[in-house]
């Protein structure tokens, strides 16, 4: 028996119901038909009414595992299609309670989102910042490497929900609002720092997270603050000289 609970009240379904008059009806049926082959047979064979069987009032044990079965159907049925009807429900009523609102590149976006969804999820798929790359999506590789209150994060690994208080910034926002790249970027282009180049948002966006704490780090500093980093193409050499051209821009443009 199914209960809707509203306010201190409890109403009983239809169906519950309906199935035992359903059952009922199946059972009176079968036990008709039975008595009406029984008549027809005594009919052809002796062509006398007298000959006919009484309608039995008993329940044989065969109708009532017919019944049972339909009956458990039915209910089966029933129950299927009310659970369905509640979840499609709730899972309209929790949508409402998905919608954070994240701070990405200094502008307030509100997505709807998962509890157990990734930010790289969230950021891709939902906000539309594709310059954040997905590569092993288990916190190894980099490539979805963005800041959050300028500290490098694997974004793969990162919950959207524990970021609704915290400042994001991707590749997308590192660039000026009116088009000028930021100076890391600017040496990445001047040395023409990477081959296939899936693997560099990640790389600048740690390169920047490390130089904000070591504005002129050594080449082996600099390699090691990036080292959380792969390139598929293992071209290190010349991304390590990009970036430490990009370390020379940023205290360029810090000195003017």
């Amino acid at each position: 028996m199914a209960y809707h609970q509203e306010g201190s009240q409890c109403s009983t379904s239809s169906y519950d119901l309906a199935v035992p008059i359903l059952l009922w009806g199946l059972i009176q049926r079968n036990r008709e038909s039975g008595t009406d082959a029984k008549r027809g047979k005594g009919m052809n064979d002796n062509r006398d009414t007298k000959n006919i069987e009484p309608r039995s009032n008993t329940l044989s044990r065969r109708d009532l595992i017919k019944g049972v079965i339909v009956g458990g159907v039915a209910v089966s049925s029933a129950s299927y299609l009310f659970r369905a009807s509640t979840l499609l429900g709730q899972s309209a009523r929790g949508t409402g309670e998905r919608l954070v609102t994240i701070n990405v590149n200094g502008q307030l976006r509100r997505a709807d989102v998962m509890k157990q969804e990734t930010l790289a999820w969230t950021l891709r798929h939902k906000l539309g910042l594709t310059g954040t790359k997905l590569g092993c999506d288990r916190a190894e590789c980099g490539s979805c490497t963005v800041l959050v209150d300028d500290v490098p994060h694997y974004a793969c690994s990162v919950l959207t929900h524990t970021v609704r208080d915290r400042k994001v910034l991707t590749i997308e926002g590192l660039a000026s609002p009116e088009g000028k790249l930021h100076p890391v970027q600017q040496g990445v282009i001047d040395e023409q720092g990477f081959q296939c180049a899936f693997c560099m948002p990640g790389f600048i966006m740690a390169s920047v997270g490390f130089l904000k704490t070591n504005p002129n780090p050594t080449r082996s500093e600099l390699a090691f603050g990036i080292s959380g980093n792969l390139c598929r193409c293992q071209d290190y050499d010349k991304i390590l000289t990009a970036l430490m051209r990009g370390a020379e821009n940023m205290r360029r443009a810090s000195n003017v």
